[in-house]
């Protein structure tokens, strides 16, 4: 083993919570809570229906099990994982990292609590610890890959080594055997080309579901012997020779709306123009709307979207949705075919991509709105970066008050005693915590998860 492989394996196994700054530990309480309340809204989605009911049917009851978020019934652990990571992936509120452009902790959580459920002797502490092992090894893979491949690939390209870091942890496996899961599910993972993905918005989104599956999949081969060559992206990478010293789960980005983070400037700068009396009956006298932007977000073009991908992945719909209505929520993206007057102005959206504001990208994400009246007035927008970001963080009101929308289905005594173990646990078992998480909401699907 080299010394590379064996400081990989020793950060895994060996971090303790003890040797957590506060501020990481913060931070990870802050990425599970957000992470919870876009699984409990995305549970809303036809994307997260059809898989929870396509797991339940292939792997239903299984030995090795884990119970299916909101929803109760229990399935094969990496096919929860799968479910559970398609589940938070389907609605497009989940926090991300700029530099990877793309999300690790919907495939993280998942894995975590594939390992977690329905055990016993896991502390809430730990649950934390291995999440911000999922996140420090998972970004890492992730940064590597873009330094190292020409394409731009999906999320499930590199999260889906954190989740097996999580397995490998959460499992005790020895150092070879780790390092027999992170290579399993490197060579595993789903390469999608994310381009794609949103110039077509459908399903596979981010591959993020493929990618929890394979690393919890890899974790448990690994425990049973089964064999991976080295993990590349980690292996001597030198993004990871600051493993335990930089925290990348710091470095994390907040989204305030549902929608693919590329919008969100554009979004946050025509919120200046609302507050100065846009909005409501105003958007009637609205001839066009341009946008300037970095060249990937016009790649968001959908003008006329029909189904809660296409309205996540499309820039022209989520402008109009925030002029419209003054902001961008689940219930928009949800039903965008019945957004009559969103869909009216997002035809008269121009996408146009800067040279200047693209070279930026993606360590800056900025735009710039201009929109024109037929009267022959004109308003136009500061270059705007969207507030989310590390230097511009959202605040822990901001964020508790998006969970709290996100959950608002769970019921006001459910929604805050999952907010008080995330935020104040520690010693405590995580069954109390799993079994808020895992439970059906409403009839239905008490029904089905007693089916």
């Amino acid at each position: 083993m080299n010394p590379g492989q064996a400081a990989l394996g020793g950060f895994i196994h060996d971090l303790r919570a003890s040797e957590l700054p506060a501020a990481v530990m913060h931070q990870a309480r802050r990425c599970l809570l957000d992470l919870i309340g876009v699984a409990a809204a995305g549970t809303g989605t036809g994307m997260s229906r059809i898989l929870r009911d396509h797991a339940h049917e292939l792997s239903g009851h299984a030995r090795i099990a884990s119970r299916l978020m909101f929803d109760g019934r229990s399935v094969g652990a990496s096919h929860a994982a799968l479910v559970n990571a398609g589940t938070i992936d389907s609605l497009d509120g989940h926090d991300g990292h700029r530099q990877t452009k793309g999300h690790a902790g919907a495939a993280i959580l998942p894995a975590v609590l594939a390992f977690i459920d329905q055990t016993t002797g896991q502390t809430v502490e730990e649950m934390l610890t291995a999440l911000v092992i999922g996140y420090e090894i998972a970004l890492r893979a992730g940064l590597a890959l873009h330094r190292t491949a020409a394409d731009y690939h999906s999320s499930g390209a590199w999260n889906a080594i954190g989740a097996a870091a999580v397995g490998a942890r959460l499992l005790g496996l020895g150092h070879d055997a780790t390092l027999d899961a992170l290579g399993i599910a490197e060579f595993s993972a789903p390469r999608g080309p994310m381009m794609r993905s949103i110039a077509h918005p459908t399903m596979v989104k981010d591959s993020t579901a493929w990618g929890a599956e394979a690393g919890v999949s890899a974790a448990f081969l690994a425990s049973r012997g089964f064999t991976g060559a080295p993990a590349e992206l980690l292996t001597n990478a030198p993004e990871a020779r600051d493993l335990g010293s930089r925290w990348l789960i710091t470095e994390q980005y907040f989204k305030p709306y549902p929608v693919c983070r590329w919008a969100h400037p554009a979004i946050q700068a025509a919120q200046t123009l609302i507050g100065e009396g846009l909005g409501g009956p105003a958007t009637d006298n609205i001839a066009s709307v341009e946008v300037i932007t970095f060249d990937a977000a016009t790649r968001l073009h959908t003008t006329a979207p029909t189904t809660t991908e296409q309205a996540q992945y499309s820039l022209p719909f989520s402008l109009a949705a925030a002029i419209v209505h003054g902001n961008v929520k689940a219930e928009h993206v949800l039903t965008p075919q019945d957004q009559n007057a969103v869909l009216e102005l997002a035809a008269k959206v121009r996408l146009t991509a800067s040279p200047a504001i693209t070279n930026d990208f993606p360590a800056l994400r900025r735009a710039r709105v201009v929109i024109s009246y037929k009267d022959g007035r004109v308003q136009s927008t500061p270059l705007t970066q969207a507030d989310g970001d590390p230097e511009a963080p959202l605040a822990d009101p901001a964020l508790t008050a998006k969970y709290r929308a996100n959950t608002s289905a769970l019921g006001h005594e459910r929604s805050i005693s999952i907010a008080d173990l995330v935020f104040s646990s520690q010693d405590e078992d995580t069954s109390a915590l799993t079994d808020l998480l895992m439970a059906p909401v409403g009839p239905a699907s008490a029904a089905a998860a007693a089916s």
